[in-house]
């Protein structure tokens, strides 16, 4: 049983697992900092002041399957969700080329945060595994959290914000 125990602890420090408390609804929006695809540092209370709204996505892994629909999804809607004051920035632990080759691969025109240091991540409350966040979005407005999805849309992200603000993106 000893050995049980210790293999279990073992293996969840290996994995990096991190069960974060997620920001909820009407919390105040934190302050990070971060480079973004370009390598020029990004803080995101700066950005709040910036834009009506400002969407801060999560995401495990640039390229993958399912952080490219959900990364696409805000593109076409990119739009709608600008004519709505929304100000976009995805956030991932992946490096700052890595954020640059897939922002110019699938066209986004939104800034993605090269998160390595997981300040962000950790701001927020987003759990990690295996050193990857996991998929979540926050929609700020005056400095404050007015939605939160902590399970993180992937092809439907743009549809999500765009209900919560009462527009259909098509």
């Amino acid at each position: 049983m000893k050995r049980l125990i210790a293999f279990a602890a073992l293996l969840f420090s290996m994995l990096n697992l991190s069960s974060a408390n997620p920001l909820a609804v009407g919390a105040d929006a934190p302050d990070a900092t971060a480079p973004d695809e370009t390598g020029r540092l990004v803080r995101l209370a700066d950005a709040y002041s910036k834009s009506e709204y400002t969407l801060v996505y999560f995401y495990p892994k640039a390229g993958t399957s399912g952080c490219t629909a959900q990364g696409c999804s805000l593109r076409d809607a990119y739009e709608a969700l600008t004519a709505k004051g929304v100000a976009i920035y995805g956030v991932s632990t992946d490096s700052v080329e890595s954020q640059r080759k897939f922002k110019e691969e699938q066209h986004f025109p939104f800034t993605l945060l090269a998160d390595t240091e997981k300040k962000v991540i950790s701001a927020f409350g987003v759990s990690t595994l295996l050193g990857f966040s996991s998929r979540q979005a926050y929609l700020i407005h005056k400095g404050k959290v007015v939605y939160a999805d902590h399970k993180g849309s992937t092809k439907q992200q743009a549809d999500d914000i765009l209900g919560f603000l009462g527009q259909d993106s098509k």
